[in-house]
């Protein structure tokens, strides 16, 4: 462990113990690593949920990785998609990504195309282009009506994600 990893590791514990998400996540970045912290993927999920429980994206996104690695809690594709979920409804493209696959491929949720294309639409809306990837690989096998479909939910959550006054 480094020296100056451990001592940003006591300051966000100090922080992370009042209650701060931003700095319960990044506490639970360094013990995933082992980054000034001995490595633990238990206290990272500990963590990472405390964080993930009061709204933040990144945290829900990271305890999710742990659920579908099954580092540091039970391996789970429905727990998973249960904080890819949150945190693609706040907007964070790689939450979205992964959802989006979680969806074409059935793990965690009930296999559905048009969710994945939906996910991964509004992923690449916002430059992943891993996303745009996977958009396009899924749409070989998807038909007209169901890319369409797709699309038309994508541009519905784009609209409702603007500010009010860029609605009209």
């Amino acid at each position: 462990m480094r020296q100056n990893s451990a001592a940003m590791a006591s300051r966000l514990r100090a922080a992370a113990e009042q209650g701060d998400a931003r700095a319960q996540n990044n506490l639970g970045s360094m013990y995933k690593r082992g980054d000034g912290v001995p490595q633990s993927f238990i206290e990272a999920a500990s963590w990472y949920r405390k964080a993930a429980e009061q709204g933040s994206a990144k945290a829900q996104f990271n305890l999710g990785i742990l659920h579908v690695d099954g580092q540091g809690v039970a391996q789970s594709y429905a727990e998973a998609a249960k904080w890819f979920s949150l945190s693609a409804e706040q907007g964070l493209a790689k939450a979205q990504n992964v959802l989006g696959v979680l969806y074409v491929t059935g793990q965690g949720v009930p296999p559905d195309y048009v969710m994945g294309h939906m996910w991964l639409t509004l992923a690449a809306a916002q430059g992943d282009e891993l996303a745009a990837r996977n958009r396009d690989a899924l749409i070989e096998e998807m038909t007209p009506s169901q890319i369409e479909q797709a699309e038309t939910l994508a541009a519905a959550r784009e609209v409702a994600a603007l500010p009010d006054h860029r609605k009209h």
